[in-house]
């Protein structure tokens, strides 16, 4: 990976460069382009992933994902490191429209990655609600348009779902995640989907470590503090391994975050 990002600039210059490309690769099945995540709920900085939505008509052919991938590919190597900071998702409109197909995999560009895997990574009820209420158009019709209002309980029980079943998967094969990399991310996770549970609506990083900094014991500061200035170069960190008395304190923490989403679901 190269340098990390520096002018917003730059990013305007790729995402250009993004929307123009997949329009060419996709004529007859794009519907529009749209910013969601950090960039679209207004907390992000320099380190933050460049998340984004393709919406198309129908499921992508053979011939349309190899297109995709060559551009991905080209994309890449552009010389702004933004480039390297894509990270997204195609969704067929209909599987947009409809929350009970979440979960079904998609053509997706994980964050770092120059190709497309087929992953359920975005289809979530979280990012259609991000989407609808707070996306940010590069092209196409408003995402409103798009996609139907989801319930504030639906979008509770989601992330107390996400927040138990990622916890087992950690907690039950620890080596997986035990890199200098995962150890923040895991935590800044963890605290940010806390924090959305209890507020009832999607928020950034940045929000549930200020949160989880003010609302629980004081214990864990510096454990979120030190996955927040972790951030950098995640290129670098996933291959170095995690400090052994912060992973473990880490194990605790998502421990401590289960138990704490049972009682904030409660009537």
């Amino acid at each position: 990976m190269t340098d990390q990002p520096a002018s917003y600039a730059d990013l305007k210059s790729v995402l250009e460069e993004l929307v123009t490309s997949v329009r060419v690769a996709l004529p007859d099945a794009f519907v529009g382009m749209y910013l969601q995540g950090s960039f679209a709920v207004g907390d992000f900085d320099q380190h933050s992933d460049v998340d984004f939505i393709v919406v198309v008509r129908d499921e992508l052919s053979d011939d349309e994902v190899a297109r995709l991938q060559v551009l991905h590919d080209r994309i890449y190597g552009l010389a702004s490191a933004w480039a390297q900071h894509l990270e997204g998702s195609y969704f067929p409109a209909a599987i947009l429209r409809s929350p009970e197909r979440r979960g079904v995999p998609l053509w997706f560009l994980d964050h770092g990655s120059r190709s497309l895997v087929r992953s359920d990574h975005c289809n979530t009820l979280v990012v259609r609600s991000v989407l609808r209420d707070f996306g940010i158009t590069l092209a196409g019709p408003a995402p409103r348009a798009l996609i139907d209002p989801i319930s504030t309980d639906a979008l509770r029980r989601e992330m107390h779902d996400t927040i138990h079943t990622w916890g087992r998967e950690i907690l039950e094969d620890p080596d997986l995640f035990r890199n200098r990399f995962y150890q923040g991310f895991i935590v800044l996770n963890y605290a940010r989907m806390l924090h959305d549970l209890v507020a009832g609506r999607p928020g950034s990083k940045r929000a549930g470590a200020e949160w989880a900094k003010a609302n629980l014991d004081a214990e864990w500061s510096g454990l979120i503090d030190r996955a927040w200035n972790g951030r950098p170069n995640p290129a670098v960190s996933v291959r170095e391994p995690a400090d052994a008395a912060d992973y473990e304190r880490t194990l605790e923490f998502v421990k401590l975050i289960m138990s704490r989403s049972n009682k904030a679901l409660e009537p």
